[in-house]
């Protein structure tokens, strides 16, 4: 199966979230109390790519092995339909969603970097790796995006997917690019 014809298969897109929503820099500012606070940084391009995704009914979501405040904001600004944080075991988390969201797993696209999200790979219709994956992971994706983690490359994997399902040229004509 073509690339494109697994991309215009995809109702739900998942994601992790270090090194790919971000670059994988973790943050620890003190807090004033001897404690520290940890935060990311994430692309501005990405975020709302996401949410063109849900303008167009495709449902979005994480899976994170870290557990992070900021996490839980950037997802719930994305209009993610899920969140899951704290899971290093990913397949539960998968079957959970797939169940929740009624898709078929040849109908999900999953963007990752580390080994972790290899299982995750080999259960869905789309396998996306951002640039600066760990050569195992791209390995094993269908797709190796040019863009790093936290550096467009969400946008990127957005784009393709909207593209391949006709969509692409509406989200040009609503800003006047075309």
């Amino acid at each position: 199966m073509s690339l494109n014809e697994r991309a215009a298969k995809v109702k739900l897109l998942l994601m992790d979230v270090d090194g790919v929503m971000t670059d994988g820099t973790l943050w620890n500012i003190p807090d004033g109390q001897g404690g520290f606070a940890e935060t990311k940084g994430f692309d501005s391009q990405d975020g709302i790519a996401l949410q063109w995704l849900s303008w167009n009914g495709i449902k979005t979501g994480v899976i994170s092995g870290r557990v992070s405040p900021a996490t839980e904001i950037r997802a719930k600004q994305c209009k993610m339909t899920y969140i899951y944080q704290g899971h290093i075991e990913k397949i539960p988390i998968l079957e959970e969603i797939i169940a929740d969201a009624k898709v078929a797993p040849d109908e999900i696209a999953y963007i990752g970097d580390d080994l972790t999200d290899i299982v995750i790979f080999r259960r869905v219709g789309l396998a996306i790796a951002v640039n600066n994956a760990r050569p195992e992971v791209k390995g094993a994706a269908h797709h190796i995006t040019e863009a790093k983690g936290g550096q467009g490359a969400v946008r990127e994997a957005v784009e393709m997917i909207l593209a391949a399902q006709g969509r692409w040229d509406q989200i040009l004509e609503k800003y006047e690019v075309k």
